[in-house]
């Protein structure tokens, strides 16, 4: 399912995400932002288990700011499998 968010505090404008059934990274897109690091980033995260991808990029700081487009990123799979997490009584929007 293909997600969209967007972040707070960082040069990035907004996160692209599919998340397999699987609960794996189909592909990530940045708008915005450091485009080589952005880019490796996604490339690195592909394939990868969401879980995994928060336990790695969580709480990564840019510059002092307190955030980072990769913690950015960890904070959207966070909200993601929260929601996936909740009773399905209703409908929720990616």
């Amino acid at each position: 399912m293909q997600y969209e968010y967007v972040p707070e505090g960082v040069c990035s404008q907004k996160i692209f995400v599919d998340i397999k059934e699987d609960q794996t990274i189909g592909g990530i897109a940045f708008l915005d932002g450091c485009r080589g690091n952005l880019e490796g980033i996604s490339k690195l995260a592909q394939g990868r288990n969401v879980k995994e991808v928060i336990d790695l990029l969580d709480g990564i700081d840019c510059e002092g700011r307190g955030t980072s487009c990769p913690d950015q990123l960890a904070n959207m799979l966070k909200q993601i499998m929260a929601k996936e997490s909740q009773p399905k009584s209703g409908t929720v929007r990616p």
